[in-house]
């Protein structure tokens, strides 16, 4: 099921979008895992040592939304697993029509 409005993960921005990320490092696999309270769940197998899971978030999500590298940027939540990322996008329905969907199958 698709998340409701008052719940999701996201918020527009002018630029695009800002996500709420909860990150498993040192997982099994890099995945997108489904919703954790008010954020998408992610897991990575980077270890959270010198910033290597918070670049690999960033890698992974250019990868699954299919953007460049440029367009995706921690914006706080380094040292912890709650993660807010910002998505720089002309059109932000298009990113939230992929999670909408992904999310409905998780």
């Amino acid at each position: 099921m698709a998340p409701h409005a008052a719940t999701t993960p996201w918020s527009q921005t002018p630029e695009g979008l800002s996500l709420r990320i909860y990150l498993q490092p040192r997982a099994a696999r890099n995945r997108v895992v489904g919703l954790r309270g008010d954020a998408i769940k992610i897991t990575l197998t980077a270890p959270p040592i010198e910033g290597r899971a918070n670049m690999a978030l960033v890698a992974f999500l250019s990868r699954f939304l299919k953007l460049p590298r440029s367009a995706v940027a921690l914006e706080s939540g380094t040292k912890s697993r709650g993660k807010r990322v910002r998505i720089i996008t002309p059109d932000p329905t298009l990113i939230i029509h992929q999670l909408e969907q992904h999310l409905s199958q998780s």
